[in-house]
């Protein structure tokens, strides 16, 4: 032993990329680790450890051989909390807890946003309005600010969902804060740098992109898409576009001059951007996305639509190529599942289904093929972290790592 587990560590430190984000290094659901083995599909996912947590719908995160999420506890008292854990072992290595009052939020289970590693920090935006940001290694407290108290952030629905987003020395949070959609904190001190956009707290994590030379501030909300100057909030142009329940909450895809939003209630709106957006297509009944964020590869988008499961479409027209009749995730009400690329070179992705399933799949603007199926948690709606060979999926009860191969 005194041998091979230096080695061991060894791999793991060579061969593991982070996932310190929502959706990953990139926000954009690339996971490509390479080194994957030929026989990767005959090599059943072995556990490492899992550990108990509270509930909560927030993905995971992993940065510098630590895993974040964050959960919550009803007793003995109800607080939200941020834990972290050492990925070799599951140790859990410090937590940090408020008080909080879910009261009547509708799915009160728990958090619904991912800690986001940067720079040594972790930074989290709890259900009821908590912004938080911690030492990523000790979980000592940098600065917590109560966007609801101190920016007069209104808490939607379902709570607060959208995950910090991190820009040059600024926390950007979609908290829907008084005069302010997105507000930006400066990230040493947790004070307002500054706040814009018409439109109350969506349930989307903004992005941000590049078009025309120009960086642009997406955040879908209840009423608009808006694009916002992220150094200065400023608005460059809104979209009307009013959702019911105020249910932005899939990523906007963003490619080739064409920017993409998905509703379960009214559908997709594809915009060519210029100086503002300008409406390229749209369709209310058939393609209709929920909480699952979209792929992209070559002009096609791969996403999960309320009524027929995994769907491959243009970006550019609109044109349905194929469905999987809701094989690949059950058919539900409120269908969820979370789609990474594994291998974005030979049209390689995995996925997390609602039912806790990790399944390979080739996705290809002809066909979709399935190449294994695994059951690694019990049912959850979180988002996993992919970090080199490994997987590390939450459930409402707790924190399973895997090795893949």
């Amino acid at each position: 032993m005194k041998i091979l587990l230096p080695i061991f560590l060894f791999a793991w430190h060579v061969h593991a990329q982070d996932w310190p984000r929502w959706r990953g290094a990139n926000g954009d659901g690339r996971w490509n680790p390479g080194g994957i083995p030929v026989d990767f599909v005959k090599k059943e996912p072995r556990q490492l450890w899992k550990n108990g947590t509270g509930a909560g719908y927030g993905g995971v995160t992993v940065s510098d051989g630590r895993v974040y999420v964050m959960d919550r506890r009803d007793s003995p008292k109800e607080v939200e909390r941020v834990l972290c854990f050492d990925a070799e072992s599951g140790k859990e290595l410090w937590q940090h807890a408020w008080k909080v009052s879910y009261g009547g939020m509708e799915h009160g289970t728990g958090p619904r946003s991912s800690v986001n590693i940067v720079d040594g920090k972790a930074y989290a935006l709890g259900a009821t309005g908590m912004a938080v940001c911690l030492d990523a290694s000790s979980g000592k407290v940098v600065w917590q600010a109560d966007t609801t108290a101190e920016f007069g952030a209104k808490m939607p629905q379902w709570g607060f969902a959208a995950s910090p987003v991190f820009d040059e020395g600024r926390v950007l949070l979609h908290v829907g804060a008084k005069s302010g959609s997105v507000i930006a904190l400066d990230n040493n001190s947790g004070k307002e740098v500054w706040r814009g956009g018409p439109d109350a707290a969506g349930y989307c994590t903004p992005e941000i992109i590049a078009h025309g030379g120009t960086r642009q501030l997406i955040a879908w909300g209840p009423e608009h898409v808006q694009s916002l100057n992220p150094a200065t909030g400023a608005v460059n142009w809104l979209y009307p576009y009013k959702i019911t329940y105020g249910v932005s909450i899939a990523q906007p895809l963003y490619h080739d001059g064409i920017l993409m939003v998905s509703g379960y209630w009214h559908g997709t709106k594809a915009f060519k951007l210029g100086s503002g957006a300008e409406l390229l297509w749209e369709n209310e009944k058939e393609i209709c996305g929920l909480m699952s964020a979209p792929l992209f590869k070559d002009g096609v988008v791969y996403m999960l639509d309320k009524n027929h499961g995994l769907q491959a479409f243009e970006l550019r027209t609109g044109k349905i190529l194929w469905s999987d009749d809701n094989t690949l995730t059950p058919k539900d009400r409120n269908p969820q599942m979370s789609l990474v690329w594994m291998d974005e070179s030979e049209n390689l992705a995995a996925l997390l289904n609602a039912s806790g399933e990790l399944v390979y799949v080739t996705l290809m603007p002809e066909k979709r093929e399935e190449l294994g199926r695994w059951q690694i948690i019990s049912k959850t709606w979180a988002h996993p972290a992919f970090a080199g060979n490994r997987v590390f999926a939450r459930s409402d009860k707790e924190l399973i790592a895997w090795r893949l191969w």
